[in-house]
């Protein structure tokens, strides 16, 4: 058996799988401290069914903990930025494109040292022992012990960043080193950035995860913790100590995997609507699209993998007021706090749920505190929700043609009427707990992303090379060796660059082994 829990703005909700089947499920106001509501969460699943928490194999959670943090400015530690490039790569110093405030937040130093290769391996500059010695006593009069450290095009070879990371530790064994070839992809700013605030969020990692495992503990579980990632696969949580960065979106490619499962379509649109925002995103084969360009998070511009999402702010807490052309529907939310502020709950508070009540479109809280609503309110409020909906459907198809749109979420009563942009609209069963249901099945990924020469090798060659690397990651991962399968095969010629070079990426995913656990179980 498997517990899920996936962390909304507004609720967390957790189920129970027993095999394809859904146990128990539930939904609990999320908490400000986050870790509490996950508590209730499973606590309520596992007090409605009975179950024997021995049983339980596993739980799988998505968190909103270090998403929040980048956004809120808050919980991030002084980290050092360790660059390798000189003499070719400091016309752009680190962060030179981070917001003022997160800069501050994060406390970050900047160092840019000689180092670096080119695409094909060859040395732009030797590491100077000298200048790597002088950021480690300069890290240690600051009081910095979180570094993130860069080279350039280090996922073609990490040596050098390896090499650094020793030499500073050797200095000071007590700091905690960020590689980017290990976080992000082609790209030295995006990556460094996604290194950057990796580092700077692993303290704030290590205490939320050691609270997760205290709390499944104090539920009487023995259970290993695993933590959902950006595409939708599974981390062992001592990985996701090590790279929080990793589950920035987890929540909405829960809810897509979550649709896939319920569904049983592999390939659609996906609207997850929520309690704060309505994420709109694509599957592929099953699984999330991942965004091709940059992602911004925070306001600083990485290139980690991540799902193609557009977010907007409607949910069934969204706050709606009068305007002069018409309602206005958020940004805002009232989020967790719906039970108390909106109307049907007896707040003060006009929510979207209010407005849908009204309507006599759904039965929630005491439908009596809205009847006065106007009537043209309540329609344009309708029409506009519906409007916004079918738009953000729209800007992620890839063509004009109907898609099939599968609507989960616990706000899904928001979606009324046509939507025009869809061929079809399916609702699952269960698609209230979507996504924790996602979190609950997630498998366990591996991938390879890397610039190869085809000037010794053809490219069958190379792409079996990355398959077997991906695969190998894989099953380090927790995979069951006789589950893994391709889902994803990249190769890009790179004609800019001599020496026939190729971009090669795949990606393997697998099931969670029988008898896997995280290392800290043992």
């Amino acid at each position: 058996m498997r517990i899920g829990v996936d962390v909304g703005g507004t609720n967390t909700d957790a189920v129970l799988l027993d095999g394809d089947d859904v146990v128990a499920a539930t939904k609990t106001p999320t908490t400000e401290d986050v870790t509490t509501g996950i508590v209730e969460a499973v606590r309520g699943v596992l007090d409605g069914c009975g179950v024997d928490p021995d049983t339980v194999d596993a739980v799988m959670i998505g968190t909103t903990h270090f998403t929040n943090a980048v956004v809120q400015r808050r919980d991030l530690a002084p980290v050092a930025a360790v660059r390798l490039a000189l003499p070719a790569g400091a016309s752009l110093p680190p962060m030179v494109d981070w917001p003022v405030e997160l800069r501050t937040a994060s406390g970050a130093r900047a160092y840019v040292l000689h180092g670096g290769i080119e695409f094909d391996g060859s040395p732009i500059a030797a590491i100077d022992p000298s200048e790597v010695a002088s950021v480690a006593e300069d890290l240690v009069a600051r009081g910095i012990r979180n570094v993130a450290v860069t080279s350039v095009f280090s996922p073609v070879d990490p040596t050098l960043e390896t090499q650094v990371g020793a030499m500073l530790t050797a200095h000071n064994p007590n700091l905690d080193v960020t590689f980017s070839h290990e976080i992000g992809r082609l790209g030295l700013l995006e990556r460094e950035n996604a290194a950057i605030l990796n580092a700077s969020l692993r303290p704030l990692a290590a205490r939320t995860i050691e609270g997760f495992r205290r709390a499944i503990r104090r539920l009487g579980l023995s259970a290993s913790v695993y933590l959902t990632q950006n595409d939708g696969t599974l981390m062992q949580a001592e990985f996701g100590r090590r790279y929080p960065v990793l589950t920035f979106s987890s929540g909405p490619t829960n809810s897509m995997r979550g649709a896939a499962y319920l569904s049983g379509i592999e390939d659609a649109i996906v609207v997850d609507i929520g309690g704060t925002t309505t994420d709109v995103g694509a599957l592929a084969h099953g699984f999330p699209r991942e965004a091709s360009l940059a992602v911004d998070i925070g306001g600083v511009r990485t290139n980690f993998r991540m799902p193609d999402v557009i977010s907007v702010g409607l949910g069934g807490g969204s706050v709606v007021r009068p305007g002069p052309d018409g309602p206005v529907i958020g940004p805002d939310s009232v989020g967790f706090r719906i039970i108390e502020e909106a109307r049907v709950f007896g707040g003060p508070t006009l929510t979207t749920t209010d407005v849908v009540v009204a309507a006599g479109l759904a039965d929630i809280g005491d439908g009596s505190r809205v009847q006065g609503l106007p009537h043209d309110l309540v329609q344009a409020t309708l029409d506009r929700m519906r409007e916004t909906i079918d738009e953000t459907i729209d800007r992620m198809k890839l063509s004009a043609d109907p898609v099939t749109v599968v609507v989960v979420g616990g706000g899904r009563i928001l979606a009324q009427g046509p939507l025009p942009s869809a061929g079809r609209v399916v609702v699952p069963p269960h698609h209230e707990v979507a996504n924790a249901i996602g979190a609950a099945i997630a498998q366990v990924s591996g991938e390879v992303d890397r610039v190869v020469s085809l000037g010794d090798r053809d490219r069958a060659g190379a792409l079996d090379e990355a398959r077997r690397a991906a695969t190998a990651r894989a099953i380090a991962a927790g995979a069951d060796p006789d589950t893994i399968r391709v889902v994803d095969v990249e190769d890009i010629p790179l004609t800019y660059l001599p020496g026939n070079a190729v971009r090669v990426r795949v990606k393997v995913v697998g099931e969670l082994a029988a008898g896997a656990h995280d290392v800290a179980d043992h």
